[in-house]
């Protein structure tokens, strides 16, 4: 699999992804995108800013825990399967400051499950797309390419808003740092 590393490119660009099914491709590739963005945008990213929402809107660390819990979940009924009590639990922990979380941390805790997800997308059989999932405890239908494609459209939602909310935050941060 290309890294970043090894081209500039965005991962759309630099073709099919190794052990994944043509039609998981462009899901896989806007993971990475994702990823990658929030690699990029996030690197020197003050963890004193955090948790701080911006004009109402939810703090830096709400989206990164919340990407995370997201494609857990959406993996998880991808696979057939039902929410675990720690899943639960970690759904109503998102968006609680944790003081002790660094956003190296949390960063670090999307890329694994980036590549947890991108794994067990790998083992997907190929009349996997077709396959009837259900969501949660009122076994909403839909598929197994849907819950790929959800997870990877909400990640880039998230990813969205993350980009705008730490660019804002980290100018406004200058801006007063600079005053004193």
């Amino acid at each position: 699999m290309p890294t970043p590393e090894t081209t500039a490119a965005e991962w759309w660009q630099r073709g099919p992804l190794e052990g994944l099914l043509p039609v998981f491709q462009p899901s896989a590739h806007a993971i990475l995108q994702a990823r990658d963005e929030l690699m990029h945008a996030l690197t020197d990213f003050p963890d004193a800013l955090l948790w701080q929402p911006l004009y109402g809107m939810a703090s830096v660390g709400f989206h990164l825990q919340h990407i995370t819990g997201v494609l857990d979940r959406l993996l998880t009924y991808a696979q057939g399967l039902s929410l675990t009590n720690e899943q639960l639990q970690y759904l109503q922990q998102e968006g609680k400051a944790d003081g002790n979380q660094t956003c190296s941390e949390l960063l670090f805790r999307v890329s694994y499950q980036v590549h947890k997800t991108l794994a067990a997308v790998g083992k997907m059989q190929a009349d996997a797309p077709e396959l009837i999932r259900t969501i949660g405890r009122k076994k909403i239908p839909t598929t197994q390419l849907g819950l790929v494609f959800h997870a990877a459209e909400h990640m880039m939602r998230h990813t969205g808003q993350v980009l705008v909310t730490a660019r804002v935050q980290l100018e406004l941060y200058q801006q007063a740092t600079q005053k004193e």
